[in-house]
């Protein structure tokens, strides 16, 4: 019998529908702006007396909370607008104190039940939800000056095993330039490190100080340097990101030496600076003797009292670089600590540096890379100019009871939120060169609603203008196509949300064209109905002959498109590949929903009947 499917057909048409409605729905359940409180030390979880009480002091400073709620040794404030969260962290803060971390948060909307399905909500991109953009820059000088300090330590390592005589090393713009008693010494430590160091052209230099060997970063080295800096720090950057949780940040390389982060629905953008750019790094040094020359030996502060100082080796035992996991913890007197595990060649250097220096402190040591900005007077303009600076500063000086490991603690922190700052930064890995804001923008939560809102407007005024005119066109049959691009939107928005995909404004104008587009497969199915029905062929065979003799057109049509949506998504970036993934998820629910979709509703209201007319 013509224009009837089997009900198997049917039953797995209904099933695929069943489906969309049910990942679409929690679309319509958006996230809550909300502050989360956690326990930073044992013994101080909140009760559900507190959280009253902090509850009624958001309400007493204007905040309105929408909803409270307890977990274990957390708790989650819901609150009704998103620009009060800074606001609200900022007074819990006051009455918490550092027992407690407040961060922002978005709490889940959706249903249990849809939840307990797996069901979640399309992720939304900076330009609907909000969130801030930064533009770095890679401080390449930096990246070459700590190279060469590197190597300058790895040197004089090199001539204390083989017991060549050094006097001093001066570290200059892009050279090394190391003073030896004799030209004997200076040819001894030439052969011996210039097979070791080849990124360096060597020159000998004499004068009355006495025999210098200058070693100069070559050009070549210099730009693999150079390039190897922004690829490691887009690592690292990518890495912290991650730990923050932030949902679809994008991270990526802009030109030579810069890199763009973009971070939706973060609104602290102080906290967001403080651990993407920041470039904090660890070494592990050894103290000072008494009999040791000043040239090898260097005086810090500690960095929580700037009273007190000790004098350190200038060569490093072991860096943060080959930490392989950091985690916070607690003392047994409640004080934050850092638990540090050392990958193999880290953990094997700090086996036999403690190993033979047993009673004798070790320090560890902060180092930080900064920028500031000051103002000088050139050709009578007033000019800014940036200067790169470093703080160092000795976190916890401890005596060596015996040889240690890959795993050891660092104690001596100031708070459990440095602690966990701390954990984070050398967990991600450190910045294979400093880094410095060049441009920070900040999409406020009022603008990317704003943004959603004339989105959804804009999808709305497309799908009612398709709806009239397939009406008015096709009359009866218009109501089966707009009925299909109605479903063809709902398991649009359902992939999406299965696939985690992140809808941008582009990504926006994607469905749009989707739902233009979706009924180009009716126009060309019902056109081909009222050919054979001009050419007098009956209304159950027009109707077969329509949507058999389309299908190829169709198919057609639409895999060209998809091609042209999968080359968009490979090499794009951003918003090309948003609207990328809208088309292509778009042009494959409308095959389904104008094709088998559209046909069922037709089988199941005239299919089979005996027609003299139909309404096309």
């Amino acid at each position: 019998m013509l224009n009837r499917y089997p009900l198997w057909k049917y039953l797995l048409i209904l099933i695929v529908l069943l489906v969309g409605v049910i990942y679409a729905l929690p679309n319509l359940y958006p996230a809550d702006p909300a502050v989360q409180i956690s326990s930073t030390a044992s013994g101080t979880a909140l009760d559900q007396e507190r959280l009253d009480r902090l509850t009624q002091a958001l309400e007493d400073e204007g905040i309105d909370v929408k909803q409270s709620e307890l977990d274990g040794n957390s708790a989650l404030i819901r609150l009704d607008e998103a620009d009060q969260q800074i606001a609200a962290r900022d007074i819990l803060d006051d009455q918490l104190g550092d027992a407690y971390t407040v961060a922002l948060n978005l709490a889940d909307a959706t249903p249990d039940w849809l939840a307990g399905l797996s069901a979640t909500p399309m992720k939304l991109g900076l330009d609907l939800q909000g969130g801030v953009h930064f533009l770095l820059q890679v401080d390449m000088d930096a990246a070459v000056q700590q190279r060469l300090e590197a190597n300058a330590s790895a040197v004089r390592d090199i001539l204390r095993d083989e017991r060549i005589r050094y006097r001093d090393t001066k570290i200059g713009d892009r050279t090394i330039t190391f003073q030896f008693a004799s030209e004997e010494d200076r040819n001894a430590a030439r052969d011996l490190i210039a097979d070791q160091f080849p990124d360096f052209d060597y020159e000998n230099e004499d004068g009355s100080s006495g025999a210098a060997l200058t070693m100069t970063f070559t050009e070549q080295a210099v730009q693999a340097l150079q390039d190897y800096a922004v690829n490691q720090n887009l690592t690292t950057i990518r890495n912290r990101v991650n730990e923050l949780g932030v949902s679809e940040p994008l991270v990526q390389r802009q030109g030579p030496s810069r890199i763009v982060v973009e971070l939706p629905g973060v609104q602290d953008t102080a906290a967001a600076k403080r651990i993407v750019g920041a470039t904090a790094n660890l070494e592990f040094r050894l103290e000072a003797r008494p009999d040791t020359p000043d040239r090898e030996v260097e005086t810090l502060n500690f960095r929580n009292d700037e009273n007190r100082s000790a004098e350190l080796m200038r060569d490093v035992i072991v860096t943060g670089d080959h930490v392989s996991s950091a985690s916070r913890s607690f003392d047994q007197n409640n004080r934050p600590q850092v638990n540090i595990n050392l990958d193999g060649t880290g953990g094997s250097m700090m086996s036999r540096a403690t190993r033979s220096n047993i009673g004798r402190n070790m320090a560890v040591v902060f180092i930080e890379h900064k920028t500031r900005t000051h103002t000088v007077m050139e050709d009578g303009e007033e000019v800014e100019k940036r200067e790169a600076y470093t703080e160092r500063g000795i976190i916890s000086l401890a005596t060596i009871q015996s040889a240690l490991s890959n795993r050891f603690r660092i104690t001596g922190l100031d708070s459990s939120s440095e602690a966990a700052d701390l954990a984070l930064l050398l967990r991600s890995g450190s910045l294979a060169a400093p880094i410095y804001f060049a441009q920070e923008r900040t999409i406020g939560p009022s603008l990317g609603a704003q943004n959603i809102n004339q989105g959804i407007l804009s999808v709305e005024l497309g799908l009612l203008l398709v709806v009239l005119f397939m009406l008015a066109r096709y009359k009866a049959f218009g109501v089966v196509a707009n009925i299909a691009l109605g479903l063809n939107l709902v398991l649009l928005v359902a992939a999406m949300s299965m696939l985690g995909a992140t809808l941008t404004l582009p990504g926006i104008a994607g469905i749009v064209l989707t739902l233009g587009m979706a009924v180009d497969a009716n126009v060309l199915i019902f056109e081909r109905i009222r050919e054979e029905i001009r050419a007098k062929m009956p209304a159950q065979q027009a109707i077969h002959a329509g949507f058999e003799r389309a299908f190829t057109s169709i198919v057609d049509a639409n895999i060209t498109t998809l091609l042209v949506a999968v080359i968009l998504f490979s090499i794009g970036t951003g918003p090309v590949k948003g609207f990328a993934v809208t088309l292509s998820l778009g042009i494959l629910t409308s095959m389904f929903t104008a094709i088998l979709v559209s046909r069922a509703l037709i089988n199941l209201t005239i299919g089979g009947r005996p027609l003299k007319k139909i309404w096309i």
